[in-house]
């Protein structure tokens, strides 16, 4: 599955270690946005290793599941922060 992934930490204590945990998964694409494509198993490692560093009382992490990786079209305004070469 390809994944992308969007978080708003409110704590600059836990944010860079949800960074960390995030860029051992996927890519990073701009400030808390990442994608890339994930086993299950990966997938369930890094939602269990995010749910374990962040406050879910304060925190929002959203996974946005791509099943179908032909239906994205991606554009961009501006510069793309981080190219990801083998992107849909």
């Amino acid at each position: 599955m390809y994944y992308l992934l969007v978080y708003d930490i409110a704590s600059h204590k836990r944010l860079p270690k949800v960074l960390k945990t995030c860029r051992k998964y996927l890519y990073w694409v701009q400030c808390s946005v990442f994608e890339g494509e994930l086993s299950n198993s990966q997938y369930l490692s890094l939602k269990a290793e995010l749910s374990s560093k962040i406050n879910k009382k304060e925190d929002s992490v959203i996974f946005y599941c791509i099943r179908t990786v032909n239906v994205v079209d991606k554009k961009i305004l501006g510069i793309e922060k981080n190219k990801i070469s083998n992107f849909i």
